[in-house]
């Protein structure tokens, strides 16, 4: 029998920890305007601003969610995360009209200002073609959420750990048994819990 030539399989790309995906899973629950709304831009009053992405992370990045899925909202949502370090839940208050082109700003809603308030986010050139198209499918689809909907949540964190995008880990001192797994809620459990990073070996 002839011999067949063994192809090895190419090395997953290493992964990229950005802390603007620290509050994608956060226990947060704005709700949408129902009505007009013209949100005044971001004041970080009630959170620190996302470290904004190095050119070199943004053109990954944008290249990986681009390699990861065709789905324009779920890759909005993602490339929309990276930006403003919003929620999921901030996330899905977004509607058709929430970007506006001309103005490169994205509205996230929140009426009852449970964490942010209605705000707008300026978009950075590299996430513009993906928010375009997650606004030209919406209006195609006569979706009423411009990026991802209240039940994608799932589908965004598997696109995000298919890009290998995820935000910062917790140590295996810290988090025991997580290897291999990205914890998504550490932030969020660090904090309930108010424990800081395990103290350095002596």
């Amino acid at each position: 029998m002839p011999r067949t030539a063994v192809v090895p399989l190419p090395a997953p790309a290493r992964w990229i920890n950005l802390a603007s995906l620290d509050r994608l899973v956060s226990y947060d629950s704005p709700g949408p305007c129902l009505g007009p709304c013209t949100p005044a831009p971001i004041d970080w009053r009630h959170r620190p601003a996302p470290e904004p992405l190095t050119c070199a992370q943004a053109a990954e990045a944008a290249r990986r969610i681009h390699a990861a899925t065709a789905h324009p909202q779920l890759a909005a949502a993602l490339a929309s995360t990276l930006f403003t370090g919003a929620s999921f839940q901030q996330l899905a208050t977004a509607r058709s009209d929430d970007f506006h082109d001309t103005t490169g700003l994205l509205a996230l809603h929140d009426r009852t200002r449970f964490t942010d308030g209605c705000a707008t986010h300026p978009v950075p050139p590299w996430a513009e073609a993906f928010l375009r198209a997650a606004t030209r499918y919406a209006r195609l689809t006569g979706t009423t959420h411009m990026l991802a909907g209240p039940g994608d949540r799932p589908a965004v964190l598997r696109l995000a750990e298919k890009a290998r995008l995820r935000p910062p880990q917790p140590s295996a001192a810290v988090r025991p048994g997580t290897r291999g797994v990205v914890v998504w809620d550490w932030r969020e459990t660090r904090e309930a819990h108010g424990y800081g990073p395990a103290p350095a070996a002596r």
